[in-house]
């Protein structure tokens, strides 16, 4: 398997120039394996300048994007075979991220040491953070899924955003001649906003110790969290979580582990918390 692989890549490496490296600017359209129809299918003349305007980005080469934008799910459905999802791009994309938020944060904070750097950009690259800038951008309006993962979206399941949001950089890249300046520019009008950096470094996420805290000042007992409900198949599993306290029913949240849910269940009875109490 090991040595099948380096040989794909050198063998893949030798023949893109003399030198034996690969030739990065010469990186092909994606192989969607469909033909340019099932690309203009799912998205249209009219659905593609809205996507440009969404994005703040001229799109040249349309498979990129639309393979960005097909959940797995949709493969289920879609009526191409060739279609593929937006993994390998949100692979890519993940990778792309890491290097240019740790080159603004490496030139913005100078005097900043590297463990408390890569405390900053852990969560300015986190799913929450990502979720934000898709949401912000409008993807959720064009991400293709099946009905069973639409219901997940809309039902708090925003990973799917996320990883949209990293294949999309992806996209951007690679449909630029990968240059680093396109990726940069868009993350610069999303991402790395002052205002969107300061709403995103100013959440406090660790929602059930501020419970705790709240209710034990309270006098109260300590919250008891029920998962009530499970959704989905085993790789895309979506868990509802209860919080009680002192026998009342104070919040729930939705979330793909348990962890998260808690977490959304005890955001809300913060909330409700909150605004009892005027």
């Amino acid at each position: 398997m090991i040595r099948d692989l380096v040989a794909r890549l050198f063998n893949r490496a030798s023949s893109s120039s003399g030198n034996g490296s690969p030739d990065f600017a010469t990186i092909p359209a994606p192989g969607l394996g469909a033909p340019a129809e099932a690309t203009r299918a799912l998205f249209t003349d009219e659905q593609t300048a809205q996507l440009e305007h969404a994005i703040g980005v001229p799109i040249a080469e349309r498979a990129w994007f639309c393979q960005a934008l097909t959940h797995r799910s949709y493969l289920q459905i879609a009526e191409s075979s060739g279609l593929r999802s937006n993994e390998r791009l949100e692979y890519f994309g993940d990778a792309i991220l890491d290097l240019l938020v740790g080159e603004f944060l490496f030139h913005r904070y100078g005097t900043v040491e590297e463990g408390d750097l890569t405390k900053l950009r852990s969560r300015l690259v986190n799913r929450k953070a990502l979720t934000l800038c898709a949401r912000l951008v409008g993807l959720e309006r064009f991400i293709k899924l099946n009905a069973s993962a639409e219901l997940s979206l809309q039902q708090g399941n925003d990973s799917m955003l996320a990883d949209a949001y990293e294949a999309i950089l992806a996209a951007i890249f690679l449909d630029s001649g990968s240059r680093l300046e396109s990726a940069r520019a868009f993350l610069e009008r999303t991402l790395l906003r002052p205002e969107t950096v300061e709403r995103i470094l100013s959440i406090d996420d660790n929602y059930k110790s501020l419970l705790l805290e709240r209710a034990q000042g309270d006098g109260g007992a300590a919250p008891r969290y029920i998962v009530s409900r499970e959704d989905g198949p085993d790789h895309e599993r979506l868990f509802t979580v209860e919080v009680w306290l002192d026998g009342t029913l104070m919040g729930e949240g939705r979330g793909r582990s348990k962890k998260e849910a808690e977490q959304g269940a005890a955001a809300a009875a913060l909330e409700r918390m909150r605004e009892s109490r005027g």
